[in-house]
């Protein structure tokens, strides 16, 4: 072992000649020559080495014949691929040979085929391990190397000479040539950094768009008009401003019955390409469905070429019927021509679709054009309808107040239309309703206050000019008609009385207070048979007032007065007339009629006896008490029956009545009455004994 470090018994072994050796060409060199002189070989690289000894070969445990050894199975692995680990070893080692300048070739020859330097010579894990771990790496780290991509396919005929030192190799821990340097807990080196590098492209937010409406496509055939919804949502999401998504989203929309939805999507598809045809003709479609025809023809008129006849005529006569409601409402025409225009309009929405507001606030107004008590109501259902959705809606506050006017709550009217003004200040129709009922009012307050201070022509004046605040108003101007009348009556003005009630009557037929103001009226004319049919018309609208019996009873006695001898009518005077007024009249007539001064007339001497009856009768107090009472009609038979009690027959608050004057009933012998009795007096031409005392 002495020999291997000694010099200078090595250069004793040496042929004879230079004292330096030239090292052998690589051509020179065959596996064959290193069989033959193993030992020179190894004694002329240890002249050549530093004098300091490499630590892979200190050991003196090895052998020296091991790198015959090594030498013979180095063809075999020659013969193999050269592993990406040792390429990236072999340009390591070229760029250090660069930096150290170019040694021998037997000392580069040397190391190469050195047994525990050479990555062949490995253990087999660790060159499983060591090849694992370059393939992990990069290709592109390759091409940034300064290696010639035909050289690193396998290793060079002869590799550049380097110092010893460049070739040691720690099998311990082998350093790869790209990466970060292994763990030293011997788990192995951490894997490369990652460069991703994936095998497909990533595709662009156009493309899964369009993904995405391929989706929505074939879920809208197949009628998931939600799930294409959403698929639609996803693409538009992807690319807001398509006009395409925008309109199929729009048709899934309509499908599904959103039609409020897809018109916003509609809408913005045709703003954003103004032009289409297609998306142009879905909107106007859509407009038609929501019940707005004339913005539907408006957009039809948009399209080139225009549209077929099929496709604009449903807008068209949606159209042609919502014109004729407007003008029959604005005309006056009767509420039920409104109604039946908007029916026929409302049959053309689409299944589902909500009824245009518009709409409703014209049925409203046909109920009250109508002004039937069901009509009334129908427009609170409407107004309150529209209430529901918007609390604060003006319109339908206005529709709603407007009822009530109608139907006689003022109050409640003037609430509703101040709070449509607070909503909205400058809504006219909210002004001109609140101001109307507020002049009514207070004309009418005006007519009361009149009427009860005994100012029947004043009252009369103010409750005429009410009239003519609003003569559309039903029920309040059946109101004012009935206070008219009763001024009426209080200036004796039967007829023109009767004929308010009968308008106050047609425009309110259920107004029970009208008739029976009318029936009064038709007593009061002495017309009274009318006004007995009158009563008992009221009472068959109301059979629960007991009053109304009493009244009929009333009339049916004025009625029996008027067809008796009327002592008024013949002696010509007043039914107020005083006593000589009276006597007065009698004079005067019988002197006319006496029939000796009418021989030749036969009535005369009937008509002198018919006043000389009527002044006996009017010019006696009692009588004529008993007479304006009807007294004189009642039959004792029917006021006393079997053994004097009283019988039916006479309403007994009448009997009273008659009998409050100062009649009473007597005591003493048989019952006599005061007066007479029922004896001493002369029997009158009605049939009735003078001992009768009612006061």
């Amino acid at each position: 072992m002495k020999g291997l470090f000694n010099p200078k018994k090595s250069t004793k072994k040496q042929p004879s000649g230079d004292d330096t050796a030239i090292p052998p060409t690589p051509s020179q060199q065959s596996p064959h020559s290193h069989h033959s002189r193993p030992s020179h070989s190894h004694s002329y690289s240890n002249s050549h080495s530093q004098p300091t000894p490499r630590p892979e070969s200190s050991s003196p445990a090895k052998p020296p014949a091991a790198p015959p050894k090594s030498v013979q199975k180095s063809p075999t692995k020659k013969a193999r691929p050269a592993s990406p680990a040792h390429t990236q070893r072999e340009q390591a080692k070229s760029k250090s040979s660069r930096s150290f300048g170019r040694q021998s070739t037997d000392s580069s020859r040397r190391g190469k085929f050195d047994s525990n330097t050479h990555p062949l010579n490995l253990p087999p894990d660790e060159i499983k391990r060591l090849s694992a771990l370059s393939a992990m790496s990069d290709r592109n780290s390759f091409e940034k190397m300064d290696v010639d991509k035909e050289n690193s396919a396998q290793p060079p005929s002869s590799p550049p000479s380097q110092p010893p030192k460049s070739f040691t190799v720690p099998i311990s821990s082998p350093t790869p040539t790209n990466g970060p340097k292994p763990q030293s807990n011997g788990e192995g080196p951490a894997p490369p950094p990652h460069r991703s590098n994936p095998s497909s492209p990533v595709p662009s937010d156009a493309e899964q768009a369009e993904n995405y409406k391929s989706l929505g496509n074939k879920s809208f055939k197949d009628k998931q008009y939600k799930k294409a919804i959403k698929e639609y949502s996803q693409a538009i999401e992807l690319m807001p401003e398509s006009p395409t998504y925008l309109s199929n989203r729009a048709a899934a929309y309509m499908s599904d019955g959103q039609y409020d939805n897809a018109l916003e999507d509609c809408s913005r598809a045709v703003d954003l390409d103004p032009q289409n045809a297609k998306f142009l003709l879905r909107l106007a479609r859509i407009y038609t469905n929501l019940g707005r025809p004339d913005e539907a023809m408006t957009t039809f008129s948009r399209i080139q070429p225009p549209p077929s006849a099929k496709d604009t005529a449903a807008a068209k006569e949606m159209q042609h019927h919502m014109r004729a409601a407007q003008s029959a409402l604005e005309s006056g025409t009767s509420g039920s021509m409104v109604l039946h225009a908007i029916d026929q309009a409302e049959k053309l929405l689409a299944p589902g679709a909500t009824r245009p507001r518009k709409w409703q606030l014209m049925r409203g107004n046909a109920y009250l054009k109508m002004g039937g008590v069901n009509s009334l109501g129908e427009a609170q259902n409407v107004a309150m309808s529209l209430l529901r959705q918007n609390s604060q809606d003006p319109e339908a506050l206005v529709l709603r107040g407007r009822a009530l006017y109608a139907q006689g709550e003022n109050d409640k009217a003037i609430q509703h239309f101040r709070k449509a003004l607070s909503g909205d200040p400058d809504f006219r129709d909210a002004v001109k309703w609140l101001r109307t009922v507020q002049k009514l009012d207070r004309m009418k307050e005006e007519g009361n206050a009149e009427y009860k201070a005994g100012r029947w022509q004043a009252a009369f004046n103010k409750y005429t000019s009410a009239l003519e605040v609003d003569p559309a108003n039903r029920g309040t101007n059946s109101k004012l008609l009935q206070n008219r009348a009763l001024c009426r009556l209080k200036l004796k003005q039967y007829d023109e009385a009767v004929a308010d009630c009968e308008r106050a009557i047609s425009l309110d037929p259920t107004y029970t207070k009208a008739r029976k103001t009318k029936a009064n009226a038709l007593g009061q004319a002495e017309k009274w048979e009318d006004a007995v049919r009158e009563w008992k018309k009221i009472q068959e609208l109301d059979p629960e007032d007991r009053t109304i019996a009493k009244e009929i009873r009333k009339a049916e006695l004025e009625l029996k007065k008027s067809q008796r001898k009327d002592y008024y009518k013949i002696l010509g005077v007043s039914k107020d007339a005083d006593d000589a007024t009276i006597k007065k009249a009698y004079r005067k007539l019988a002197i006319i009629h006496h029939p000796d001064k009418n021989r030749d007339d036969e009535s005369a001497a009937e008509r002198f006896k018919d006043i000389g009856e009527a002044y006996e009768t009017l010019s006696d107090p009692q009588k004529r008490a008993r007479y304006d009472s009807g007294e004189d009609l009642i039959d004792p038979t029917e006021m006393f029956g079997g053994g004097g009690g009283m019988g039916g027959g006479i309403d007994p608050e009448i009997l009273f009545s008659m009998m409050n004057g100062g009649a009473s009933f007597g005591g003493g012998g048989g019952g006599g009455f005061p007066g007479g009795g029922f004896g001493g007096g002369r029997q009158r031409a009605q049939g009735f004994p003078g001992g009768f005392h009612f006061g």
